[in-house]
């Protein structure tokens, strides 16, 4: 998917290092350097790893009864990441990339999840990929049918269609500064250095 790609490369030119509060319990493939201490705590260097080999949805597939959407097949599998900051003509997104293989199985359960929830409320299968304003309880998720991105709340039927597709969607965005994420908030100024 070259526009996550082109996106990656655009949030790198602008910080070319990130930075994740450092758990040892949670490792991941994209982390560069060692832990520093920073305010009491520490924090690890980080930057997007492309993978080379694509997740088995198939266990998803099988519990879904239908085949995912090849864009979200293709979202999910170009990196290890943590989750990435952009701005979108509608607002701020953050960008629900994968740290490692254990947050992989987590993010398919949690599908697993979302879906049971949509086929309780009789709502078209969509998978997540994103969130909104971190007070909000909304998300972006892919209609898995037709490949629109919707803008969704939870246990509702899709507010309105945002893009005609990821790739669509994924052009539009801007960078935004990594620590506008809530769990980044407290490493600012190792962005702003």
């Amino acid at each position: 998917m070259k526009e996550l790609g082109t996106f990656v490369e655009a949030t790198l030119q602008m910080y070319p290092t990130l930075w994740s509060v450092y758990d040892s319990n949670w490792r991941s493939p994209c982390e560069v350097g060692d832990p520093v201490e920073h305010n009491g705590a520490f924090a690890v260097p980080w930057r997007p790893s492309e993978r080379f080999g694509a997740d088995d949805f198939n266990g998803l597939e099988r519990a879904f009864e239908a085949k995912i959407h090849p864009s979200v097949k293709d979202f999910y599998g170009m990196y290890w990441s943590g989750c990435l900051e952009a701005e979108a003509e509608e607002g701020h997104v953050s960008l629900i990339l994968l740290w490692n293989p254990e947050d992989r199985d987590r993010l398919l359960e949690n599908l697993i999840g979302h879906a049971l929830t949509q086929k309780r409320t009789r709502t078209p299968l969509s998978i997540f990929f994103a969130c909104t304003e971190p007070e909000s309880n909304l998300y972006l998720a892919v209609n898995n049918s037709s490949g629109e991105v919707q803008l969704e709340r939870p246990g509702y039927k899709p507010l309105r269609t945002v893009a005609d597709s990821l790739a669509n969607f994924l052009s539009r965005l801007k960078p935004a500064a990594p620590y506008l994420h809530p769990e980044r908030s407290g490493l600012r100024s190792l962005f702003v250095r």
